[in-house]
């Protein structure tokens, strides 16, 4: 890897590092920019997540004023981010590679189309919240539910990971908004940090540690400033950015596989 390439990946990570903590999108910076400097999508995929994890850890922290108090919650929620990302860790090193490659297109349009409409979701989650609709009862098992899945998601990809958990939390919570930020962050954290634990005892042949060094110097940056001065930047260039990066990521596995 040039010098140059280096340097884009540390950018890549920089932004996603930012981007996870504001949006929770930030792996459709950092996953396509790896696949468009030729790194193959598993290893980029594995390599990425881990890379990921001391951002996520610093942008957690960074809402830490958000979360006091939140403890009860979050002990009735990791469980179900910790369990789900293990599951979706071992599906994607059980399965044939091949079936990532065939998959992970849909998987970033996917991300693409959740970054869209997440406004939306916030706008009908809000409504919904404030309807009152359902019981506490069937909002907490539907709740813990979704975080479970998101955990498989996340595990076995994790692109768009944070506004799944932003649309479930937000639609089946009555907690503030950046509250519900906060928790997106620690149950993002677990995911990434379980999935990373998986791959690097069962699956450290396909890591590649130069990625993983270079993600993580700038996630760690990009976490701080996510948690600090990211939240002033205007969420529908972010959103742009991510939309635009995915979809090229898509047209090289789709045109130049």
């Amino acid at each position: 890897m040039s010098v140059g390439e280096a340097l884009l990946v540390v950018l890549a990570g920089i932004g996603a590092g930012t981007i996870n903590t504001i949006v929770g999108s930030g792996t459709l910076l950092t996953f396509p920019t790896l696949l468009l400097l030729g790194v193959p999508p598993v290893t980029a995929n594995i390599s990425n997540n881990i890379g990921l994890v001391p951002g996520s850890l610093t942008g957690a922290v960074g809402y830490r004023a958000e979360l006091a108090g939140a403890a009860p919650a979050l002990r009735r929620l990791v469980p179900m981010s910790l369990v789900g990302a293990l599951g979706g860790a071992v599906l994607l090193l059980v399965l044939d590679p091949a079936v990532f490659r065939t998959v992970v297109p849909v998987l970033i349009l996917l991300g693409v189309v959740l970054v869209l409409v997440g406004p939306r979701v916030n706008a009908w989650a809000l409504r919904r919240r404030e309807s009152g609709d359902g019981s506490e009862r069937t909002h907490l098992l539907v709740m813990r539910g979704g975080i479970l899945g998101a955990g498989v998601y996340g595990g076995y990809f994790g692109a768009a990971q944070g506004v799944i958990l932003m649309g479930i939390l937000g639609a089946l919570s009555s907690e503030p908004l950046q509250r519900l930020n906060g928790y997106k962050n620690v149950l993002g954290t677990v995911v990434n940090a379980v999935a990373a634990l998986v791959f690097i005892v069962v699956a450290p042949d396909r890591i590649d540690w130069v990625v993983v060094l270079l993600i993580a110097v700038g996630a760690t940056v990009g976490g701080v400033v996510g948690a600090t001065v990211g939240r002033r930047l205007p969420t529908p260039v972010l959103r742009g950015v991510i939309v635009v990066v995915g979809l090229v990521a898509v047209a090289k596995l789709v045109l130049f596989p």
